[in-house]
């Protein structure tokens, strides 16, 4: 089943079921356009990953890590479906980057690698949109990772039975494919990476582990459409605005 969060023409937020032109709750069912679509998780941080891909890591002419290479984004990073997101303006360059994104169901911390994914609720899509203009200048990040809606997800949550091992993952930007792979490519698997980062912090419900963007990443310009899709979930959607 695909859950999805939307506010309804009342206003209120609703946990509901996806139907890929419609969403329902409560015995009654609305088209996406009566709905906002909003990202499937409320998490108090979204963990992601770097170079977790080889073919990302050669072409941003780096190596995979010894051990995940992990930095965080702040739940101002958020975006959902349908969106227009603003990037911050006077940038040369501020890239799209396609991800699994892990969502946690329960509290963990310590947690084995042989039990993590009974800490997973789902799947979903994410674009870890990366100011590259500051990313270089400095070493948190935080200009280059953390400004506002640099985080869109969704548009559903898949069960983890709903996404195949091997799921493709394919980012487009005005149709055009720039991006594409799989979840078996991911040098640093989930229940790794859940192992590694619960070792440090906990992880609390509706957390986000983001989990790495493959090769093609490219700038995104006024006007892009750009679509995130992942076998399993669905595609995510968004609209790119730059001011002037």
């Amino acid at each position: 089943m695909h859950t999805v969060r939307f506010r309804d023409p009342a206003g209120s937020i609703r946990i509901g079921e996806w139907y890929g032109d419609g969403v329902s709750f409560g015995g009654e069912t609305y088209d996406l356009d009566e709905v906002d679509v909003l990202p499937p998780t409320e998490p108090t941080k979204i963990v992601c990953v770097g170079r977790n891909y080889a073919d990302h890591a050669a072409e941003m002419d780096n190596e995979i890590p010894d051990r995940p290479l992990l930095f965080l984004k702040p739940p101002n990073t958020l975006s959902g479906h349908g969106d227009t997101v603003t990037l911050p303006a006077g940038k040369e360059r501020i890239d799209h980057e396609a991800e699994i994104a892990v969502v946690i169901e329960k509290a963990a911390r310590n947690v084995d690698a042989d039990d993590a994914m009974d800490y997973v609720a789902g799947f979903t899509c994410l674009n870890d949109l990366s100011n590259r203009d500051d990313q270089q200048q400095e070493t948190n990040w935080v200009r280059g990772k953390a400004f506002d809606n640099a985080a869109p997800m969704g548009p559903v949550l898949a069960t983890p039975e709903e996404v195949p091992a091997d799921a493709a993952i394919e980012l487009r930007v005005n149709g055009e494919t720039r991006q594409s792979s799989s979840r078996e490519h991911l040098a640093f698997s989930v229940p790794d990476l859940i192992e590694e980062i619960t070792t440090y912090l906990t992880l609390e419900p509706g957390d986000v582990i983001a989990t790495g963007t493959p090769a093609g990443v490219a700038p995104l310009e006024d006007g892009d459409t750009v679509e995130v899709e992942l076998e399993g979930v669905g595609v995510l959607e968004h609209d790119v605005r730059i001011p002037e």
